[in-house]
């Protein structure tokens, strides 16, 4: 009769590639939930039409072009979105006065009134966003944030 081996355990390896230990997955994660909060609160505008509509308000009337610079979206992604807010009345596009190849973008009235709506309801999907973390946690995972942008 044979005695079988002892089981060894083996500690894991620590040069091992755990997808869960990485920035991207965490980031994806973590995006995925702020995006289920966002719609169970703002279910009328995707993200970036809201980020567009917002910095409408702050800056005012500006470039197509300017405005996807300001929220991070690349031409076609600014475009797309700025027609669907323009199908929807909350955005006036004209073409610039003296340079006929560049679109000026303004918040209209209807946009305007949404977003003084809505800005109470996306304060709250920051809050919720960031309620596991303590203040101190968000105030720091911001800051974080910010400096890898």
């Amino acid at each position: 009769m044979t005695m079988a081996k002892p089981l060894k355990l083996v500690a894991p390896d620590p040069d091992a590639y755990r997808l869960q230990d990485q920035v991207g997955f965490l980031l994806r994660k973590a995006n995925q939930r702020h995006l289920a909060i966002f719609a169970a609160h703002i279910g009328d505008l995707t993200p970036p039409q809201f980020a567009a509509l917002a910095k409408l308000a702050e800056v005012g009337e500006t470039s197509q072009n300017q405005l996807g610079s300001l929220v991070a979206m690349d031409a076609a992604t600014i475009k797309g979105v700025i027609d669907r807010l323009k199908g929807r009345g909350l955005v006036d596009v004209r073409n610039h006065e003296e340079d006929r190849r560049r679109i000026v973008v303004s918040l209209t009235q209807t946009g305007s009134t949404a977003l003084a709506r809505l800005v109470p309801e996306a304060r709250a999907v920051t809050e919720e966003t960031l309620s596991p973390l303590t203040t101190r946690e968000a105030a720091t995972l911001m800051r974080l944030l910010a400096k890898l942008g």
